[in-house]
């Protein structure tokens, strides 16, 4: 592992690594803002997964988080959205190839040799923070935003008593019945609708859902609400009666102000539920 940078953040330390990935075959590179607490001793850690054409460094620079973290004493990690590098397979369309992982582990060629964004973030990049850095993996949470927020809420339900509890912003809530989900999925995992099942949050809601708390946040004025597709996510946690707080927050878009907006209360959210 190496170390891109790292700045005081209050009085924290804001760093970017990079590291090789034997899961996905390349280089990976993430950002991880360690609190001040993390100086006594390991601290609780929360996930961040960014949205389509993202970087590790999207949310790490935009969502104003890191001082609602310090003040709660949690680590957040930012991992990266795709493998990268030249010999990693793309497409020219945004929303596939880099920057669109999907959270999904490929079984189709292309891209089957590197994307293995699930295994990535569900596996070797936890193990790799719990050597070399100050964090309790025993008290773990979850968010995300818009396709982050698909792998977020498809993470947490697939690991039960891993983390204590999940947010999202804007997530893809139902991608096998979306243009953003169909063209994806059928591309990285093949057109049997059964091997998608896992990674649709609604069909996950409706078949095991949660064991803990879920706050998700959307934009009313989200220019692409018709493909994030939130009320069949609400209707399913709904008919579930899933502990959860669905907001239609009045006048927001999909942009990082609307993130950075309301960030504070999930933060507050995931603090409360680690007991914090």
């Amino acid at each position: 592992m190496e170390t891109v940078s790292e700045n005081v953040c209050f009085d924290g330390v804001q760093g970017v690594y990079t590291h090789r990935s034997e899961v996905c075959a390349c280089d990976m590179t993430f950002g991880l803002y360690l609190p001040p607490q993390a100086k006594s001793g390991p601290v609780p850690v929360l996930w961040y997964l960014s949205g389509l054409t993202c970087t590790h460094e999207n949310a790490m620079t935009k969502s104003a988080a890191q001082g609602f973290a310090a003040d709660a004493g949690l680590a957040l990690v930012f991992p990266d959205t795709s493998p990268r590098g030249a010999d990693v397979a793309d497409d020219d369309a945004y929303d596939l190839g880099k920057g669109a992982g999907f959270y999904v582990n490929a079984t189709q060629d292309p891209w089957t040799p590197h994307f293995r964004m699930w295994d990535y973030v569900s596996q070797e990049l936890p193990e790799l923070l719990g050597k070399e850095f100050a964090v309790d993996l025993d008290r773990q949470a979850i968010t995300g935003h818009s396709m982050g927020g698909h792998g977020a809420l498809t993470i947490a339900m697939a690991h039960p008593n891993r983390f204590a509890s999940v947010s999202a912003f804007a997530p893809i809530a139902n991608p096998s019945q979306s243009d953003w989900g169909r063209k994806q999925l059928s591309a990285y995992l093949g057109d049997d609708d059964a091997a998608w099942a896992k990674h649709d949050a609604t069909r996950q809601m409706e078949a095991v859902g949660f064991d803990g708390p879920i706050l998700i946040d959307q934009g009313g004025s989200d220019q692409f609400l018709d493909l994030l597709k939130p009320e069949a996510l609400a209707h399913a946690m709904t008919t579930r009666r899933q502990n959860s707080v669905f907001r239609m927050q009045k006048g927001y878009d999909h942009s990082y102000f609307f993130v950075s907006t309301f960030i504070p209360d999930h933060i507050a959210f995931h603090a409360d539920a680690l007991g914090l």
